[in-house]
């Protein structure tokens, strides 16, 4: 009763609110329709003529209102990334937590405000994990990816769901919908350095005119044994990464039907498992973990749009997600020697937005999500408790946005009301909570014929505690409160031509606050550690990215030669400004003040080379800012040579790699040691 009292006193709210924009939309409608009559008799005609227009191509991260950063299909594969988490490094402003070795798991976070304020969506909806609020994102291989986008605060297009405007970014990840050059057959045979092996198909139908199918599996096996150089005070030993090993197995299932102009529906269903080791921490030459993984995740979902009439259009979400997972650890300081989690959560979604577009220069959407969850688990809040809690939790998320492009005026708000009820069978629950969280965004473009804009952003979010918070690993606290964050955005943004010989020169830089409140850690109390509201933190941060293309060789049959250069820049502060903390004042761990990235890519006839470097500062694994904490700055370097061969109805793509060209060692997370050099190369054959 009090999720259907909550719900309809917020959505009568936004639709007063609503129904009075409309108003105005419609009278500032009628009075341009009416200043735009003239004398000109209808039946008259006038002969013009032929003009020739020139422009540049408005590029996306420069007129967004948000910071907006992509890698395209082509990028990706000519970069040689090898995974999600590659790309994502490529981003100003994204940090990836990486544990090391073939099957450590990764993880993004959006300027320092933590994974949880991160979403992941796949072809437009969330991914989500209520147990742990985190999604690894080193299972989701770049075969079949169309894009990769990373957005601060919320997507920018009108009929995103309630879920995306509620997060702090968004990365965004685009299938591909058709095969290139309409082949459709594609295998490709992947090798790389620790017995890495990875053969991979996808098959494409055309169902009829309008409807196609798409299949795609893939297999994954490596040993992950690489060698470190493990320093301990002056002594430098080689050691071997063990227990580093995986097996997976993954299959996809796509069906894309369209009516044209007016709707389309995408259907997916996902699968994936796998076993792996995990290496654990290296301690005093402890190099070997007795720990096992295994994860089986399923989902099937759908996206259904549809223009209604010319003024409206609607989008809808549906989808059931599965995930099973046990862990096992062999120890003598087990009772019985052996530790063995094993916990099953499943999600039912559903989501609608409504989109109305009463003139050309005014959109309104309200969305509504509402996700129920639920995680069996044989591990308990504490020792004392004989019956797991088996937590269920039902969330609903409603939005009302607006967006006004007005000349050279773009102005982006909304309002997100959330509401959250849980039920457990043993033990307290907390109490139900409600939130309104607000964002405005806008960008003005400074001169009429030049691509320079000015962007600014407010957004508030906030993330509830996940079952592991509250429930679970002897940790949990059902008292918890929600963890706020706050963002402020300032920046400016060109694309242009300066010089006749560069095809584009493309600028943004970017200057945030973020304010981080209700922050939740772990926290020592009486005995035992326990998660707590214990935090406050400050982020201050600038982010610069670049990207230029420069014609060395005019194209003559497509077969020109070119160089695309892309560069990232980060500086961040995250303070902690709990005064209650020994640390106030001090650098987060494993926060670099400085971060960066390059990349090069030189298109020719023959041979497409490539070539990236991802930097780091130096970093601390604590709060204490001693060189026993200390994590060294490094960069690691990749270079990527590729060949495609067209014949008629097929065709080769070869590619080879060298990662970490200069073989650096080094940590993103403490005593988890990164792979030195290393090689990869495949071959794709299009049918």
């Amino acid at each position: 009763m009090n999720v259907i009292m909550f719900n309809a006193s917020l959505l009568a709210h936004i639709i007063s609110k609503g129904i009075r924009m409309a108003g105005v939309a419609i009278g500032l409608t009628v009075s341009l329709c009416v200043s735009a009559q003239t004398d000109t008799p209808k039946d008259s005609a006038r002969t013009l003529d032929n003009v020739t227009v020139l422009s540049q191509r408005e590029r996306a991260n420069v007129i967004s209102s948000k910071p907006l950063q992509s890698l395209s299909r082509e990028e990706l594969t000519q970069l040689g990334l090898q995974d999600l988490a590659d790309a994502v490094k490529k981003f100003a402003g994204a940090q990836v937590k990486d544990y090391g070795g073939i099957g450590g798991m990764k993880t993004v976070s959006v300027r320092n405000l933590g994974a949880h304020h991160t979403a992941v969506s796949y072809d437009d909806v969330t991914m989500s994990n209520i147990q742990a609020g985190q999604i690894d994102i080193s299972r989701y291989t770049l075969d079949q990816v169309e894009s990769v986008t990373l957005s601060v605060g919320g997507e920018n297009h009108w009929l995103q769901s309630a879920r995306h405007y509620a997060s702090g970014g968004v990365l965004s990840i685009k299938s591909q919908r058709q095969p290139e050059d309409g082949r459709r057959l594609l295998v490709k045979v992947r090798g790389a350095s620790f017995g890495y092996v990875s053969p991979s198909i996808r098959y494409w139908q055309p169902l009829d005119t309008a409807t196609t199918l798409s299949l795609c599996g893939a297999f994954t096996r490596a040993d992950g044994i690489y060698p470190y150089t493990l320093v301990n005070g002056r002594e430098k030993t080689r050691e071997r990464r063990l227990n580093s090993d995986i097996n997976s197995w993954q299959g996809e299932a796509n069906l894309y039907h369209s009516w044209g102009q007016n709707g389309q529906i995408d259907a997916k269903v996902y699968w994936y498992r796998s076993e792996r080791g995990l290496p654990g921490s290296v301690i005093l030459y402890k190099g070997y973990g007795n720990e096992r993984l295994w994860d089986e995740d399923f989902f099937a979902q759908t996206v259904f749009t549809r223009q209604l009439t010319r003024q409206f259009t609607l989008r809808t979400r549906l989808k059931y997600a599965h995930s099973w997972n046990k862990y096992e650890d062999r120890d003598v300081k087990y009772p019985d020697g052996l530790r063995r989690d094993v916990a099953r959560q499943n999600e039912y979604y559903a989501s609608a937005t409504l989109g109305w577009r009463p003139t050309h220069w005014l959109t309104v959407a309200l969305a509504e999500d509402v996700f129920w969850g639920n995680l069996r688990s044989n591990v308990t809040i504490s020792d004392n408790l004989t019956d797991p809690p088996y937590p269920e939790r039902i969330t609903s998320l409603t939005a009302l946005s607006a967006n006004i492009q007005w000349q050279r005026l773009r102005v982006s708000a909304n309002l997100v009301g959330t509401f959250a009820h849980e039920h457990v069978k043993a033990g307290k629950q907390p109490d139900d909570r409600r939130k309104l969280s607000p964002t405005v965004s806008a960008s003005y473009q400074l001169l009429p014929h030049q691509q320079l804009y000015l962007r600014a952003m407010m957004k508030n979010t906030f993330r509830l505690p996940t079952f592991n918070d509250l429930y679970y690993l002897r940790m949990g606290n059902t008292g918890l409160r929600p963890e706020n964050a706050h963002e402020w955005n300032a920046g400016v943004t060109w694309s242009g031509q300066p010089i006749p010989w560069v095809k584009y020169l493309s600028v943004t830089v970017d200057g945030y606050f973020n304010r981080v409140t209700d922050k939740i850690v772990a926290f020592p109390s009486t005995y035992v550690w326990k998660m707590a509201n214990f935090g406050k933190v400050d982020i201050q941060g600038i982010d610069i990215t670049l990207a230029t293309e420069i014609p060395l060789l005019e194209a003559r049959r497509g077969r020109g030669i070119s160089l695309l250069l892309t560069g990232a820049y980060t500086y961040l502060k995250a303070t902690d400004k709990e005064e209650r903390s020994n640390s106030y004042g001090s650098q987060l761990p494993y926060t670099p003040k400085q971060s960066g990235n390059l990349s090069a890519i030189l298109r020719t006839p023959w041979v497409n080379a490539g070539y990236s470097m991802v930097a780091q500062g130096k970093r601390w694994s604590s709060t204490l800012t001693t060189p026993t904490y200390t994590l060294k700055a490094y960069q690691e370097h990749t270079v990527t040579l590729s060949r495609a061969f067209k014949w008629a109805g097929w065709g080769l793509d070869l590619q080879a790699s060298l990662h970490n060209l200069t073989d650096a060692q080094y940590e993103i997370i403490k005593y988890y040691p990164m792979p030195g050099r290393s090689w990869s190369v495949s071959a794709t054959l299009h049918l």
